[in-house]
């Protein structure tokens, strides 16, 4: 999954919005005006993620901390969330090494924990419009 494929999947999910608080460099992805996701590229001495990463594509995911811990346990690509909790944050690498399914199932995670987490009237709102399957995949 490259830039522009996880920009897409982000905004596929329910009332997803894009922003760019920090610069047109780095999309935010919010539902309800809460993030559950960051997306940017490191530079080119990858001091974001290590030099091993540098100019490649990450995506910054909310997670459960048990799970967050785990993910980086597995997979290389994972490491806690640059400029984030690293409890409930993970930034991934979109590297071809890192399997497509488990980005948007780690998109779409984030997503879920961002909506259970919302005021119950704005969670409300949400469900009326969509399926649990469609929100909480």
């Amino acid at each position: 999954m490259d830039f522009e494929q996880a920009k897409n999947y982000c905004l596929s999910r329910p009332k997803a919005e894009l922003d760019y608080p920090f610069g047109p460099d780095v999309a935010v992805f919010k539902v309800k005006n809460k993030m559950f996701g960051l997306l940017g590229i490191s530079g080119d001495t990858g001091k974001e993620l290590g030099i091993e990463y540098a100019g490649y594509a990450f995506i910054n995911l909310k997670c459960d901390p048990e799970e967050a811990s785990m993910l980086r346990d597995i997979f290389p690509e994972v490491m806690p969330g640059y400029h984030m909790s690293k409890k409930h944050w993970n930034s991934v690498v979109l590297k071809d090494t890192m399997p497509e399914k488990e980005i948007e199932r780690l998109i779409d995670r984030s997503y879920g924990l961002v909506v259970k987490g919302l005021k119950k009237s704005e969670r409300q709102h949400l469900e009326l419009l969509y399926s649990p399957e469609e929100l909480y995949r």
